[in-house]
């Protein structure tokens, strides 16, 4: 049989967990102290616990109290120690004054009660002010200002009142000179009060949330900077969440650091040794990069070279608000100033031997922006809007750092901010302005040639109804371009569709002229806009050649010049040129094989 395992007692646990207290703070991790259970009849009753010369504290064994009660009580044996109330030296001359303490060469003794209470008393004065645990008996008050051997001296003369005699710690006992200058306590209290000194300043920079707490490392002080000093990107910074992992970083070969906007992570290579200035850059970095939708944004261009385009923005922005120390060997250009991600690519993409060199934090020829999430354990899902959680942290950032005056922000890094808060146009709203802005709808005039219905409130007053003017007036019409290769998608063409007839029909447009593309060019002639579904015929596996089909509108003799033309397309084709007015339409998360010239509205 196995022995039954013996229960844990949680007053034993307690003590110890207590000792812990009081040995975590700085204070008293230079005070060499050992924790021992006095022996049963040791201590009186209602006492605690003493410390003896070397520094070790007996607490009694039976006495219940929680771990806070018994930190304060450890706390004040070993003060004791590092106030010097352990040296011989100091309680003779207490006990006996000064003169005759010169000569005194006695053996070991325990100091007087005067001394011993007014030394209590100077203890608990410094732990009140402490905050190490609680005291497990309430403290007499007033506490009085005076040093111990000022109350000591005058408690000799006087008795020591009933409020301050000490009951809780009856003894601390003095060793002998040779102990006192072994050990000497004195001075290593002076170091832990520098080192708690030093932590205090940590706790005040942000490098510590407390006095306890181990250090945080510099990029976890860089990101509460934000928050707590940088406005613009204060609320950004709330909702991110950094992942420092050595192993992580080394699969996915990130040098420096990466982002996914998706999930809101930016990862950090921990061996990387940078100042924290130089992680509030790269933290800011990485930020623009995810709230800004860099990541979505690179439609049809390279997704590196897009990656370089926008890291010389963002380094620009960032060195000229001053956002901590750029790093060396980052993409910074000062020609480059004011100019756009777009307009940086269109710079950038004429050299792509050189370019393809360049290195950005995640490292040279890949770019910081992942399209995914990188798998770790314990990644936590989003479940909130992150268009909104973007859009919505920028702008009341920037709201607040106007607001703060913490100076101006560069204006292209505001227009895109501004562009962010006024969400984009769905695809059919944005495709219906397209329409109105490149076919003009028949003016229509009020005659009385033609008299309206009569109100029912006047019927003896006539008004003139609207008609259309009765001259020859040219009707507008527009080229379609339609992709028919197996690869598109039915559902997304027939909306497509559908959408182009109801723009047309509201547009007073009756024909459109048609021309089915995929392997090779169907010329299709005019038809109704609304007959244009109907006479849809998919053909072919894919791999379109539209560039003949775009020929073929623009020198049709019965094609106006004039005429517009929408490209219709699943971004599975050919190189196109279009020497006209024209525009795309293609699903959501295609790509063009080629920069385009006129806008591109994307199904969803």
């Amino acid at each position: 049989m196995s022995r039954r395992q013996k229960k844990a007692d949680p007053w034993r646990d307690a003590v110890h967990k207590g000792w812990g207290l009081m040995a975590g703070h700085p204070l008293f991790g230079t005070l060499r102290g050992y924790l021992y259970e006095a022996r049963d009849g040791e201590l009186p009753k209602d006492a605690w616990a003493y410390i003896t010369a070397g520094g070790s504290v007996h607490h009694h064994p039976k006495r219940r109290a929680d771990p806070a009660e018994w930190a304060w009580v450890f706390a004040h044996c070993l003060l004791h120690a590092g106030f010097g109330h352990l040296d011989p030296r100091s309680a003779a001359a207490e006990d006996l004054g000064p003169d005759e303490a010169a000569g005194w060469n006695g053996p070991k003794r325990a100091p007087s009660a005067a001394y011993r209470a007014a030394c209590c008393l100077a203890v608990d004065r410094f732990l009140h002010t402490l905050k190490i645990g609680r005291p497990p008996e309430p403290l007499p008050h007033p506490l009085p200002e005076e040093d111990e051997r000022t109350l000591a001296a005058r408690w000799r003369v006087t008795g020591v009142p009933a409020e301050y005699r000490t009951t809780g710690f009856p003894d601390f006992f003095a060793g002998s000179e040779e102990i006192a200058a072994r050990l000497d306590f004195p001075r290593s209290f002076a170091i832990g009060v520098s080192a708690a000194a030093t932590r205090a300043i940590e706790v005040a920079g942000g490098a510590r949330s407390s006095l306890t707490d181990v250090v945080k490392k510099p990029w976890d002080v860089a990101l509460g900077w934000f928050v707590s000093s940088y406005p613009l990107l204060g609320a950004l910074a709330t909702g991110m969440t950094i992942v420092a992992d050595a192993d992580l970083t080394r699969a996915w070969n990130i040098s420096i650091a990466a982002v996914n906007a998706q999930a809101a992570e930016i990862y950090v290579n921990p061996l990387v040794t940078m100042t924290t200035h130089e992680w509030r850059f790269v933290l800011a970095h990485e930020m623009l990069h995810a709230a800004l939708r860099h990541g979505d944004r690179a439609g049809w261009r390279d997704p590196y070279l897009w990656n370089v385009a926008c890291d010389y923005v963002i380094n620009g922005w960032l060195v000229e608000m001053g956002v901590g120390t750029m790093p060396e060997g980052l993409l910074y250009d000062p020609s480059l100033k004011g100019l756009s991600g777009e307009a940086v690519y269109d710079r950038i993409a004429g050299d792509l031997r050189r370019m393809r060199k360049l290195a950005t934090l995640r490292g040279r020829g890949i770019g910081d922006v992942l399209g995914e999430p990188l798998p770790r354990p314990g990644a936590p899902g989003r479940y909130v809007d992150l268009d909104d959680y973007y859009r919505n942290a920028l702008a009341s950032g920037l709201v607040y750092h106007r607001g703060s005056g913490r100076g101006d922000v560069p204006a292209g890094l505001e227009e895109e901010i501004r562009a962010l808060d006024q969400p984009p146009l769905p695809w059919d709203a944005a495709l219906a302005r397209w329409f109105e802005e490149h076919l003009p709808a028949v003016e229509r005039r009020r005659s009385y040639g033609r008299a309206s219905r009569r109100q029912s409130a006047t019927p003896d007053i006539p008004r003139p109804g609207w008609t259309r003017p009765e001259e020859v007036v040219r009707q507008a019409t527009f080229g379609v371009v339609l992709d028919t290769s197996g690869s598109m998608d039915a559902k997304l063409l027939g909306k497509a569709l559908g959408a182009i007839a109801s723009y047309a029909v509201a547009r007073d447009v009756p024909r459109a002229r048609v021309v089915f593309c995929d392997a090779a060019a169907y010329d299709a002639g005019y038809l109704a806009v609304e007959d244009i579904a109907a006479k849809v015929r998919v053909r072919g596996r894919g791999g379109t050649v539209l560039q003949p089909g775009i020929d073929l509108l623009e020198r049709a003799d019965d094609f106006p010049a004039d005429g517009p033309i929408l490209v219709i397309t699943d971004g599975a084709c050919d190189v196109v040129r279009v020497r006209r007015e024209h525009a795309f339409l293609i699903p959501a998360g295609a790509h063009l094989p080629f920069r385009p010239r006129g806008p591109v509205f994307r199904m969803t």
